[in-house]
This record gives structure tokens, C-alpha cells and sequence, in this order.
């Protein structure tokens, strides 16, 4: 099947078999390497992309289902300042371990604050729930909620 869609700003066409699903497409087809193979289940979030600016499991969604829809990975957001506000708070607050599952938490937390849903660290603790199995989750809840406390200017 034909499929077309917007890849980091870019435009792609592609014959996709039905059952390829868009982590394989985005990894093995058209290498692009932040996007993570974890759990395969849709549970744990390595696979986080943006679709249309929402986060959304790549793994277990088929790449037919993304037919003309605009997908962001952390590539396609190099230079933007809100995701250069997030890299630099995870490097100043050590909330970067292995980095395997840091693409797709700063996926995630760069749509819930763009789009106004974190605004402080209560918020983080609701809207991110993808899964890293190196840390405490403290100091990336920290480095997110000090971005949002950057960009809507709240107290924690």
C-alpha cells in the first residue's frame, strides 16, 4: 500500500506492507535512530513520536494509520528552543542515564508543555508516563517542570 506523509518537516512516499508497523518504518526504512524499539508492546514509550504534535506510541501503530498526518521526531526538532530548554535542563539536572528512553520522554514533555498541559510538577507526574529503567524519575521529573516553569513562568 501507498502511504504518504510529512517526516520531520519533509515529505515521504512509500509502499508499506499493512502489517509494517511505524517504528520499522521510521527505524529500518528511513533510519532515523531516536525512535527506540522497547517493550513492542506500547507500554514503556521508546518508540514516542509526535503525530500531528501529539505524542503517540510508534510501536504498535501501523504505518498505514498514519496516512497524511505530520510526524516529529527528536531530529526534526533540532534548533527548536523549547526542546533546547528540555535538553539542557536534563544535562544541568543528571536526568539523563543511559539515554535510551530520553528521546521519547522529551518528545512527550515537549507536547505537554507546548500544548499547556504541563505547567508544573504535578503536571509532569500526570501527562508523562513513559517508562525508564535507569532512574528515579526525580530528576527528569524536575529538569521537565523547570522547563515548563521556564516557558509559562509558574512556581513549582
Amino acid at each position: 500500500m501507498k502511504v504518504k506523509f510529512i517526516l520531520n518537516g519533509k515529505p515521504v512516499e512509500l509502499d508499506v506492507d499493512p502489517r509494517e508497523t511505524l517504528i520499522d518504518t521510521l527505524r529500518l526504512r528511513l533510519k532515523v535512530k531516536s525512535v527506540k524499539r522497547g517493550c513492542e508492546r506500547g507500554e514503556c514509550g521508546s518508540c514516542t513520536v509526535l503525530i500531528n504534535g501529539n505524542p503517540v506510541i510508534s510501536c504498535i501503530l501501523l504505518t498505514i494509520q498514519i496516512n497524511g498526518a505530520e510526524i516529529t521526531t527528536v531530529e526534526g526538532l533540532v534548533g527548536d528552543i523549547l526542546l533546547e530548554k528540555l535538553a539542557k535542563n536534563f544535562i544541568d539536572n543528571g536526568a539523563i542515564q543511559c539515554g535510551f528512553c530520553t528521546p521519547g520522554i522529551l518528545l512527550t514533555a515537549y507536547a505537554g508543555i507546548k500544548q499547556g498541559k504541563i505547567k508544573k510538577s504535578e503536571d509532569v507526574k500526570e501527562y508523562v508516563n513513559n517508562l525508564c529503567r535507569c532512574t528515579g524519575y526525580v530528576k527528569i521529573i524536575e529538569a521537565i517542570a523547570k522547563t515548563a516553569d521556564e516557558v509559562w513562568g509558574h512556581e513549582r
